[in-house]
């Protein structure tokens, strides 16, 4: 399978932001594809966003002074399937919360629980910032929009003991 490529020096070069174009190629990746990013300069803020979205970063700079940045889908290190989780232990709504504080609701339940509890978590949009968080405390996690797409519904297997 190809690297999908996007050359966002043309949409930069028109005075565009390329932002969107570069969440839509990030859409369009399929089963482990690399998406390999070329700009005029190194897309630093770009990093810490796709990290969120579970992909590590390799930037290389060009002899033309630009630069090829290659993001790498990251393993998701899910201890077992979701569907042989236990039933959730605890329910949260946090759809009438502002992202931050129902992030750190989450948090807060999860530092309470043991490890292989899980937990359910209503949000009114994707927690992207989160799961940096999660992965870092050795929690597994599967997550999706529910069928109207404005409610993102959470499960969160602890990971820690």
């Amino acid at each position: 399978m190809d690297d999908l490529e996007l050359d966002v020096r043309p949409i930069l070069a028109s005075g565009g932001e390329p932002f969107g174009a570069i969440m839509s190629a990030v859409n369009k990746l399929i089963g482990g594809q690399k998406l390999k990013l070329i700009a005029g300069f190194r897309p630093d803020p770009l990093f810490k966003v796709m990290a969120e979205k579970g992909f590590s970063a390799t930037s290389t700079s060009l002899d033309s002074g630009d630069w090829q940045v290659v993001f790498t889908p990251m393993p998701v290190s899910n201890p077992a399937r979701p569907e042989t989780w236990p039933d959730p232990m605890d329910y949260l709504d946090c759809s009438g919360l502002e992202l931050v504080p129902a992030q750190q609701s989450v948090e807060v339940a999860l530092a309470l629980r043991g490890e292989g509890d899980v937990l359910f978590a209503l949000f009114s949009e994707e927690p992207l910032a989160l799961y940096a968080r999660l992965k870092s405390n050795g929690h597994a996690w599967v997550g999706d929009f529910d069928d109207t797409g404005e409610a993102y519904r959470l499960m969160i297997r602890c990971g820690h003991g």
